[in-house]
């Protein structure tokens, strides 16, 4: 079956052939969109499907200049965590973290601990996991949101009423890594490990990063117990997104502009940008820093920030593909 051209972007109508031809057709570009977007990359599409052509009103549009990379632009406050750990610059590092939460809602992590060769690991295993036969990975789709692994495309795939650009693995992290690894995808043949190693190492960096937040924040942890309750309560999910090449990019997003539901997100982007934030209401592009984690202000942590005087704003969206996420509630 031809894919090429089974709508014309911006039209959300098949082309009409008699009845039956169009019903079909219908039918072929539905299931087609519910396999994702890596299959519709794979198939070769020119043009992008009605389902996922935004509203004008709601398109990167040429305000976004995907192909020259004219978009305005930001770098996002820079975080050392090793001038962190030097007592007579922690509090210089603390001010920047203030500062970064309360102008963006974002900052990037640098000299964190994580190994090179953890991360390169992480991408490569992420990258071949998407080049999958289909079949292989829709046996981890699951309409279950708490199920320890899952497979989807968009956003929220039952819901959306445009498709989002992005296809997910969701693989959760709790109670135990032991616990919840065995039934994480067994293909490629080394994701376990190295995913289960990225965890870990990044489960560390968080904890640095959120001690340092509520110092910086004032927010003691004290009889709020906060590191101790994130200790014992807490969840944290690994999603890695995948973005494959769009043919029209313009008309539709990585990612629908929204805040993170949990407490911090680190965020572990390839080369390739495509993370935008919204700062004095314009969308910026995030220049990407080498080796370096992107962290994102959770929605959790807003609701800490009422005993303070800080404003956050962690709005954001993606029109290309940071790689891959970890999330603590």
């Amino acid at each position: 079956m031809a894919i090429v051209g089974l709508t014309n972007a911006g039209d959300h109508h098949l082309p009409h052939h008699g009845k039956s031809r169009a019903v079909d057709d219908e039918v072929a570009a539905a299931d087609y969109c519910l396999k994702g977007v890596r299959h519709l990359s794979d198939a070769g599409i020119t043009r992008l499907p009605g389902r996922y052509v935004l509203p004008a009103s709601d398109r990167p549009g040429a305000s976004v200049c995907i192909s020259t990379g004219c978009s305005a632009r930001v770098k996002l406050p820079v975080v050392d965590l090793a001038r962190l750990r030097v007592p007579t610059e922690r509090a210089a590092v603390l001010s920047t973290i203030y500062t970064a939460c309360r102008d963006y809602g974002f900052f990037q992590v640098v000299n964190h601990g994580v190994d090179s060769e953890a991360i390169a690991g992480m991408l490569d295993v992420a990258a071949r996991f998407f080049e999958l036969p289909f079949p292989e990975r829709a046996r981890y789709m699951s309409p279950d949101v708490r199920a320890p692994v899952r497979y989807g495309t968009s956003f929220n795939q039952a819901n959306d009423a445009v498709l989002c650009w992005r296809d997910f693995l969701k693989l959760s992290c709790v109670p135990t890594l032991a616990d919840v690894v065995p039934s994480w995808p067994d293909s490629p043949a080394d994701l376990r490990d190295v995913a289960s190693a990225y965890a870990e190492a990044s489960r560390r960096v968080f904890v640095e990063v959120v001690e340092a937040a509520l110092e910086a924040l004032g927010i003691g942890d004290g009889e709020d117990g906060v590191m101790e309750e994130l200790a014992t309560a807490g969840s944290q999910m690994m999603t890695v997104n995948c973005y494959p090449a769009c043919p029209q990019p313009e008309l539709t997003l990585g990612m629908p502009p929204h805040s993170d539901y949990g407490f911090l997100t680190l965020v572990l982007q390839d080369d390739v940008e495509g993370l935008q934030v919204m700062h004095d209401g314009e969308w910026l592009t995030v220049d990407p820093v080498p080796g370096s984690f992107v962290v994102n202000v959770g929605d959790h942590f807003e609701v800490l920030n009422y005993t303070t005087s800080a404003i956050f704003n962690s709005y954001h969206r993606t029109y290309d593909k940071p790689t891959c996420t970890s999330t603590w509630n």
